[in-house]
């Protein structure tokens, strides 16, 4: 067994092996403080050699015992993983997928449990760091040590694996992974920040990440097993020599004069017919040939921008592609945008509801967390021309939802001025490239025509690189092809003068800050472009909302008139309900009733019912009120549900009363006055002084 415990930033964290899950290849628990996540790396000794790309998958899994929970549901056990589980699956694979070497095509599983976990230190950077580590004393070490961290910023103090409530008032939230040369992966929200503040938190995570891996790099050292072979894939030099000097000079015939329609004709013509010439040869090697092409076709795509300066669609390095945008595109939703960015396109609607529809999260956290605002994402086949299984939401849906939520978090308004929750869902029409910034945008549009008072319209926008030895481009808004061909893809989402979310993934060992810092101050200046373009159809939110949107009110209740409003059995709020038509949730914790329904009469209606109930007796208030009981000595009427009061036979009239029935029955409307609540809490009412008040006010409207 080997233990490596180390202190930095006063917190201690421990790297150990030997101890548990022993038939793995790699093992490894990683604690920081109470939390400990064991994660496992298993590699096959089998080659997939006609997968034309690295065969690795990440599962991260949260064990509800981690906190001393029970998972909710029927099963009480734990089933499909949840968005949150496989969004730090998402954070690992990308962390660790661009070390791997170039044919490296043995299936990899890193499985990442979390076994103890305290709420305030979330597990998913101590994921990055025993991925790294358990694949680094596997016997296959072909990847380098790298490390995972989150920083947050509170006034000018970066904080290092903030908790959450530090995190409430931080004004940034990264999670960043990197090797000890550079940033690997960057994701997280900001609010609303900028430009030199993100590249400072870089710099101070990347620190940080350093010390990490020192602690990483003294565990392996000591932990290390034999080394194993990892045969690296190579196709054929024999088919790769024929195909290669085959195409060579029709894939170097692409000139930087056509068009991308052009070239992209071409290119489709010229895989058609390479694998017609050489598929009667190599009956099973398809995929290995249309990899010799790709492989050719991003040689000739990098040397068009590297030495000719030139994109596939002969833009400028720094220009952003046409856009056209929409809004009130379908007219029963409560609102809807079409946002199109080149060949991307992305409808996105919004449905505006009531607190009944917040999204319940089952996660770590001991406390109930209800989400108010949900963007969800989805990728049809037909948006890349393609015909394929119509599926459930997968992990890259999950991930770009999330982003896109993330982008539009900060300038939402708060649930008191805005009652609502809120759903966003983007259906991605076109897609060639930066979908999910596209996204962004027409969720912005969106917002603003259904209504929902967003603080400042915000824009996406997604930055590439190439680096050819000595030489760096940066592109402005990448499409699909420069995002393939690439050597980064960094989407930066935000307003005119900050940042909201970002997301970067590289694909060569790392990338320095000075290329980050240009990709951020160009992708600035890109989204102040795009949010001049939206705001020629909308500049700010619509006045009022939809005609089709839930009218919703909003009233205090103060804890003991709860029981009084729901009634024995809930008969008093069914009543309301029914007579109504409206809907009611009361909010025991926060003491509040929200009552919604789509026609605005109906809601004021059941408002002014639940006020009745609510609302206490005012000594010398005129009351309506209907008779319930008629006694020789006077007559019980109420004047609120559940509150009755006495007329005693001397107030019925000015004159003399002998029987109580001869003024009023059962079932009589009558005006009666409060006129005292004794000590036991009983109302005393009068008719009489009703009746003279009534005279009084018609005498004062006659003058």
């Amino acid at each position: 067994m080997i233990k490596i415990e180390k202190e930095i930033k006063g917190k201690k964290i421990i790297l150990e092996t030997g101890r548990v899950a022993k038939k793995s290849d790699g093992a490894v628990l990683v604690q920081y403080e109470d939390t400990i996540v064991l994660v496992t790396a298993v590699i096959s000794l089998f080659t997939s050699k006609e997968s034309s790309f690295l065969p690795l998958t990440v599962d991260y899994r949260e064990k509800a015992y981690a906190v001393g929970k029970i998972p909710g549901g029927f099963f009480k056990r734990e089933g499909r993983p949840s968005d949150e589980e496989i969004l730090c699956s998402r954070l690992i694979d990308r962390s660790i997928r661009p070390l791997f070497p170039e044919g490296f095509r043995n299936e990899v599983q890193i499985i990442a449990t979390v076994l103890s976990a305290v709420e305030s230190n979330r597990p998913s950077t101590l994921s990055i760091i025993g991925a790294a580590a358990a694949l680094s004393i596997s016997g296959f070490s072909l990847v380098k040590p790298i490390a995972g961290v989150r920083i947050g910023k509170v006034g000018e103090e970066f904080l290092f694996n903030p908790t959450d409530e530090e995190l409430k008032q931080s004004e940034l939230n990264f999670v960043i992974a990197g090797s000890k040369e550079g940033i690997v992966m960057v994701e997280g929200e900001a609010n609303k920040v900028e430009e030199e503040v993100v590249i400072q938190s870089f710099k101070e995570a990347h620190s940080y990440i350093t010390k990490l891996i020192e602690v990483e790099e003294e565990f392996i050292s000591k932990a290390k097993k034999k080394e194993k072979e990892v045969p690296l894939y190579q196709i054929e030099e024999e088919l790769k020599e024929k195909v290669t000097s085959y195409a060579k000079d029709k894939i170097e015939a692409i000139k930087k004069e056509w068009s991308k329609e052009e070239k992209d004709n071409y290119v489709k013509c010229l895989k058609e017919e390479v694998l017609e010439k050489f598929l009667s040869e190599y009956t099973d090697k398809k995929d290995t040939i249309l990899d010799i092409l790709e492989e050719m076709l991003k040689k000739r795509m990098r040397e068009l921008i590297i030495k000719d300066g030139e994109r596939w669609d002969k833009r400028g390095m720094d220009e952003v592609r046409p856009i056209s945008c929409e809004v009130g595109v379908l007219p029963r939703v409560h609102g809807s945008a079409i946002f199109t960015r080149g060949e991307t396109q992305a409808l996105v609607v919004t449905t505006l509801g009531t607190s009944a529809d917040e999204q319940r999260i089952d996660g770590l956290q001991k406390e109930e967390v209800f989400k108010k605002f949900m963007f969800h994402y989805n990728f049809p086949p037909f948006s890349t021309g393609e015909v394929k299984y119509l599926r459930g939401p997968g992990r890259r849906e999950i991930g770009h939802g999330f982003l896109a939520e993330k982008a539009l978090l900060p300038v939402l308004p708060d649930d008191k001025s805005f009652p609502y929750t809120i759903r966003l869902v983007s259906d991605i029409l076109e897609s060639n490239g930066s979908s999910s910034m596209a996204s962004v945008c027409g969720g912005s549009l969106s917002l603003m025509d259904a209504g929902v008072s967003i603080s400042d319209p915000v824009a996406g926008v997604a930055m590439g690189l190439v680096k050819e030895g000595g030489k760096v481009v940066i592109l402005t808004d990448i499409q699909g092809l420069e995002d393939h061909f690439g050597d980064m893809d960094f989407k930066i989402a935000g307003i005119k003068e900050g940042i909201t979310a970002i997301q970067l993934d590289i694909k060569i060992s790392e990338i320095d800050f000075d290329i980050l810092k240009e990709a951020l101050n160009k992708a600035k200046i890109a989204r102040s472009h795009i949010l001049q373009e939206m705001e020629k159809v909308i500049k700010e939110p619509r006045g009022k909302l939809s005609s089709y949107a839930p009218h919703i009110a909003i009233v205090s209740i103060l804890p003991d008139k709860i029981g009084e409003l729901i009634g024995p059995g809930g008969r008093i709020i069914k009543r309301i309900i029914k007579e109504s038509g409206a809907d009611i949730n009361i909010d025991d914790v926060e003491s509040k009733v929200t009552i919604s329904s789509p026609d605005e009469e109906k809601t004021e209606k059941a408002l002014q019912m639940v006020k009745q109930i609510i609302s206490e007796p005012e000594v010398g208030k005129i009351y309506s009120g209907k008779v319930k009981r008629v006694t020789d000595f006077g007559a019980f009427v109420e004047i609120m549900p559940g509150k009755e009061g006495l007329v005693h036979v001397s107030e019925m009239s000015n004159k003399f009363v002998k029987n109580v029935s001869d003024v009023v029955k059962v079932g009589d409307a009558i005006k009666v006055k409060l006129v005292e609540i004794d000590e036991l809490g009983r109302l005393n009412l009068s008719k009489r002084k009703a009746m003279l008040h009534s005279n009084d006010s018609s005498k004062k409207t006659d003058r």
